[in-house]
């Protein structure tokens, strides 16, 4: 079994800026994919950011030259620092990471955070 733990978060002015972490624990497994997806209220869950064990990255047009994903694959995190925030960026950020365990993937997700960008 393997958790996510989402940190960051909160309220801020649009042009701030806010830095999301999520960490994984457990044992025997290993990382593949590594993503950001955020759901505004009424909306699906959609893809931000996303970064590979070779360290691709792929963005969402939206966010492109705005936020940037990082990972640390000793420590089995992931990051996206988010600036010039918009106030359409407002919503619950989720981190996904497609886990391999004992030949098999799976999928986790963290457990949300709220992020709010307004005057």
């Amino acid at each position: 079994q393997v958790q996510l733990v989402e940190s960051g978060g909160g309220l801020v002015q649009p042009g701030g800026s806010l830095r999301l972490s999520c960490a994984a624990s457990g044992s025997s497994f290993s990382i593949n994919s590594m993503g950001w997806y955020r759901q505004r209220p009424g909306n699906q869950r959609d893809l931000v950011a996303l970064t590979t064990r070779d360290g691709t990255t792929n963005y969402a047009d939206s966010v492109k030259g705005r936020f940037s994903i990082s990972r640390d694959n000793a420590k089995n995190t992931v990051s996206l620092q988010m600036d010039s925030l918009k106030p359409e960026d407002t919503g619950v950020y989720y981190c996904k990471m497609i886990v391999r365990i004992r030949g098999a993937n799976y999928q986790y997700w963290g457990q949300g955070t709220q992020v709010t960008v307004s005057s």
